[in-house]
């Protein structure tokens, strides 16, 4: 099973609402599609707020996946996923040219992320290990104060950032708690009142 996976057969989901429970899980829709399995050579990682328990209706399943030929991963995705419902692909022009490609399966939009180095190398994933961390550090009343950002509009990283007080660039904030011990972001959330 791709890392992130565990999460996501866990059958967590945040929102718990009716408009999620009205399509399928998470780790159904990747299932369905079987993605994990046709993109494997590309070592996927399910990361995103679906395996986190924070996803709204409008949420996607994202895939970070290494892709050191980004010809070969474009050709693998479109052959994989091109007959999907509004697939689209693009390829970045700065730093190392990630390709992410895009669309709608089995009731979900999906996100294709990859780019030339190792998954856990990946700010992406380097973010979603944080936020898990300190979602299991934080309790139900972390991921309470932080699905309200969420419904108020916020995207991950800036809702964490807001609730932790965090100033300057959510992304780059998120990124300085990663190296932090346990202990150290214990602190941080009772500082904040969780």
């Amino acid at each position: 099973m791709a890392a992130g996976a565990a999460d996501v057969a866990a059958g967590k989901q945040g929102d718990g609402g009716a408009a999620l429970s009205a399509r399928l899980s998470c780790a159904d829709a990747l299932a369905r599609t079987g993605l994990l399995d046709r993109l494997a050579a590309f070592d996927p990682h399910v990361a995103g707020t679906p395996p986190l328990g924070l996803d709204l209706p409008s949420s996607d399943i994202d895939l970070l996946c290494c892709a050191p030929d980004p010809v070969a991963f474009a050709r693998a995705v479109w052959d994989t996923c091109a007959g999907h419902r509004n697939f689209r692909m693009h390829q970045w022009t700065g730093a190392d040219r990630p390709v992410v490609a895009g669309f709608e399966a089995a009731g979900w939009c999906f996100e294709i992320f990859g780019q030339a180095r190792p998954v856990q190398l990946q700010h992406g994933w380097r973010h979603f290990l944080v936020e898990r961390r300190l979602l299991a550090l934080g309790g139900d009343g972390l991921r309470e104060a932080v699905m309200r950002q969420r419904h108020r509009g916020a995207k991950t990283e800036p809702a964490f950032a807001a609730v932790l007080a965090r100033r300057g660039d959510p992304f780059q904030a998120m990124l300085e708690l990663e190296g932090q011990p346990d202990a150290a972001l214990a602190a941080l959330l009772r500082h904040q009142g969780f």
